[in-house]
């Protein structure tokens, strides 16, 4: 009987504190919701501006082989090739890089845009109205701008190949800066798009990269 009495009074604590913990979570959510779209918002503008920035900053020199990287990634025609050309002249190793390259290129693609590029749907910069030079200026896809393909197919092919094979891991890395790079310089994505993009691409690369290299342990293992 006495454990019942003091029982009552302890869980009529507790639903006390429970209500008032439950009160304060109410009443800060339209606070944390507000700030996080404050933020949000925020973000948008440093990403215009720095998209601005690049487009009105006079390259001349940069522009020729900005658009024409830009263009050679598509369709990861750039990837493709160098897969190609490490089948071709690397060996056992190569031909096991280029085929954990390729698979990432695959499974990018479908992440990408069967599911980001769906949710997302944001609307490609103008770069008319932004005033990037039309010599830049590259053919705009109808795709939408959030995340770039272009910067998720490069960090996928370079981290998958670069776990096989490490020794062009670093070289396929900067060159997939350059090519998410250019996506900006040319006019057709905002940074936040090619930033986000490498992130996913990245770790699409790994987690293939890594999976591949599971699955030959494996096969090692049990032959």
């Amino acid at each position: 009987m006495a454990a019942e009495d003091t029982d009552g009074p302890i869980r009529a604590a507790e639903e006390r504190l429970a209500d008032r913990l439950a009160a304060q979570q109410a009443r800060s959510m339209p606070t944390v919701r507000a700030r996080a779209i404050a933020a949000l918002s925020e973000f948008g503008a440093i990403d215009r501006a720095v998209y601005r920035a690049v487009a009105e900053t006079p390259t001349p020199t940069l522009d020729p082989g900005m658009r024409r990287l830009s263009t050679a990634a598509d369709r990861s025609k750039l990837w493709l090739g160098a897969a190609g050309v490490l089948a071709a002249v690397g060996g056992r190793q190569g031909r096991r890089a280029a085929a954990s390259g390729v698979m990432a290129l695959a499974v990018d693609s479908a992440v990408v845009n069967l599911g980001f590029k769906q949710a997302a749907r944001r609307s490609r910069p103008d770069p008319v109205s932004a005033h990037v030079p039309a010599d830049r200026q590259v053919r705009m896809p109808h795709s939408a701008s959030f995340p770039s393909g272009h910067a998720a197919s490069a960090f996928a092919f370079a981290n998958a190949v670069g776990q096989t094979l490490p020794t062009v891991a670093a070289p396929l890395r900067l060159l997939a800066c350059a090519v998410g790079y250019s996506r900006v310089h040319t006019g057709v994505h905002y940074p936040g798009d090619v930033v986000i993009g490498a992130v996913i691409g990245a770790s699409v690369g790994e987690l293939v990269g890594w999976g591949a290299a599971r699955l030959r342990a494996s096969r090692f293992v049990s032959s």
